[in-house]
């Protein structure tokens, strides 16, 4: 019998046991040593979570704001009063209920198709000891939750430890009224009064998810917008839309401390202000799981901010240590960290490999609308990375959206000019997570606008604004107008 190769993960989440599938599926012996449950942050307490309670948020939205519109009657027995009632409410424990299940559920069948592949699960935490040995192997330490400890021998290890959310001094989470976004899902009742401190991608989600379900709430931003990392276009239909709900948007505004004051909570900002409300959400960014894991003494260079730094194949400076996922810093996305743990496999196991490309990675803000992008995007163009050409088009001109009552979001594309060839895009729309693939396929095959624009589309539907949008670049791109 020949020898195999030993693999060793520590951490479980998509960078993690996405590695484990191909190397396993390579003929590899593989262990996948994690703590939490195989899914990680992603499966447990962040995308699976909060995209289901924002599947609830979702349906409010859309009956509170289309009904109307839409022709539908609901029988109420609330009396008329100046304002219309609320016509639907929410149970937040059942909804939390429910969500916990789902997570649960999909860390089971992930488990369940990692040990089916023929890898070993280890639970416990595992940490990199000392140099690589004369023969090229490395030694994982694991402790288990007792205190015991196993010590494996791997030819390769992969760190996919992910992160945990950052905290501020002066505003500590406790659960209960001041949370991070691992504790939401542990409340029973609709929070009354809502502060969400941050307004990038996480903050913006929750802020708009709690709106929609009734929360008050108030969205504290340091920046002059929402969503300061996206299309500024994208980011300005959605801070419009937040505030038409009646979501207070307090731009230009740094939140310094949050104490409990009995049932309410205070948040005091960098100018003094100070702002109330029932429960206060701190969604202020995330640190890297990078420390305990013996990486200095092993020779892996970690950076100043503690991300692991790693090449296009997801190599870190030491022999045989690979790394995946939020801890490298590269895109926190659980499609891109599974990317990265495929190709560390594929490359210590001698199979075919791309290097990680970027500017082929779509991704979604899951608010409503959703902001959907691939690509290079508007700032690369106005910084002058790439000389592109763009062309948006509003959504209010699309028949199908005039149908179902959706008033805002528009399609942008980004093509070189002379060739034509598209190079990212914009989708701001429901479900944009599900229209930007046409896109994004356009932008892996160098495809151009002329060929997305002569592909046939569904009459009346949102995608054929995308087509829309290439006809008009094609036609510019002809004329010398664009």
């Amino acid at each position: 019998m020949g020898y195999v190769t030993r693999i060793v993960i520590i951490g479980g989440g998509p960078g993690g046991y996405e590695a484990a599938l191909v190397a396993a599926q390579l003929g590899a012996e593989v262990t996948v040593v994690d703590c939490d449950g195989l899914g990680g942050a992603s499966v447990l307490t962040d995308c699976v979570p909060s995209k289901t309670l924002i599947a609830t948020a979702e349906v409010m939205t859309t009956f509170d704001s289309s009904y109307e519109e839409l022709g539908i009657i609901v029988a109420d027995d609330t009396p008329p009063l100046e304002q219309a009632a609320r016509v639907v409410g929410v149970d937040l424990g059942k909804v939390n209920r429910r969500v916990k299940r789902l997570a649960l559920a999909q860390s089971h069948d992930i488990t369940a198709s990692v040990t089916r592949a023929g890898a070993r699960v280890l639970r416990g935490r595992g940490r990199l000891e000392g140099m690589q040995a004369l023969d090229g192997s490395r030694k994982v330490v694991v402790t288990a939750a007792d205190g015991t400890e196993e010590t494996l021998v791997a030819d390769a290890v992969l760190i996919a430890t992910g992160g945990h959310p950052r905290e501020l001094d002066d505003a500590l989470p406790d659960g209960e009224r001041i949370l991070n976004w691992t504790q939401v899902y542990d409340l029973t009742e609709l929070p009354e009064e809502l502060i969400v401190v941050g307004s990038g991608v996480t903050g913006a989600e929750f802020a708009g998810a709690y709106q929609a379900l009734g929360s008050k709430v108030t969205l504290v931003s340091s920046r002059d917008r929402v969503l300061p990392g996206e299309d500024p276009d994208a980011a300005a239909v959605l801070e419009d839309v937040f505030r038409r709900r009646g979501m207070n948007v307090m731009a230009r505004s740094r939140a310094a401390a949050a104490k409990r004051v009995g049932d309410r909570v205070e948040v005091t900002l960098s100018d003094g202000r100070v702002i109330t409300g029932s429960h206060c959400l701190m969604a202020v960014g995330a640190i890297p799981n990078s420390a305990g894991l013996g990486l200095e003494e092993a020779g892996v260079r970690v950076r100043e901010s503690g991300h692991i730094w790693t090449d296009k194949v997801s190599r870190t400076t030491a022999p045989g240590v690979y790394a995946a996922g939020d801890v490298t810093g590269i895109f926190a996305l659980a499609s891109v960290a599974a990317m990265q743990g495929r190709i560390a496999m594929y490359h210590f196991l001698g199979d075919a490999v791309a290097p990680l490309n970027l500017k082929t990675v779509s991704s979604n803000v899951f608010t409503d609308p959703e902001i959907a992008t691939v690509g290079y995007s508007q700032a690369d163009v106005d910084s002058g990375k790439i000389d592109a050409r763009a062309v948006k088009l509003p959504l209010l001109r699309n028949p199908r959206a005039k149908m179902q009552g959706i008033r805002d979001g528009f399609v942008k594309l980004f093509c070189r000019p002379g060739t034509g060839i598209v190079v990212g895009g914009v989708v701001v729309s429901p479900r944009a997570s599900e229209l930007i693939h046409p896109i994004s396929i356009a932008v892996d095959n160098n495809l151009t606008v002329e060929q997305i624009a002569n592909a046939f589309t569904v009459y009346p539907s949102l995608s054929g604004s995308i087509a829309e949008v290439a006809r008009q670049l094609h036609t510019r791109k002809a004329t010398g107008e664009a």
